[in-house]
């Protein structure tokens, strides 16, 4: 695995695609999630989420 540097979405993003070629699906839509929040753009963070479309594990209040 390559070292990140996680400074913006498309560094989590970067990580994703990673994860998700390396077989570790729910890391890397866990990953997409954060790039998703941390991206400005509605559109972008919907794109970003329907590259990865492994389920969410994360849990709603």
């Amino acid at each position: 695995m390559s070292l990140f540097n996680f400074n913006r979405p498309s560094d989590y993003v970067d990580a994703a695609r990673e994860m998700a070629d390396s077989g570790r699906p729910t890391l890397a839509r866990l990953l997409a999630e954060e790039a998703a929040d941390r991206t400005q753009d509605p559109h972008e963070a919907a794109r970003i989420l329907a590259e990865f479309p492994a389920r969410t594990l994360r849990k709603e209040n």
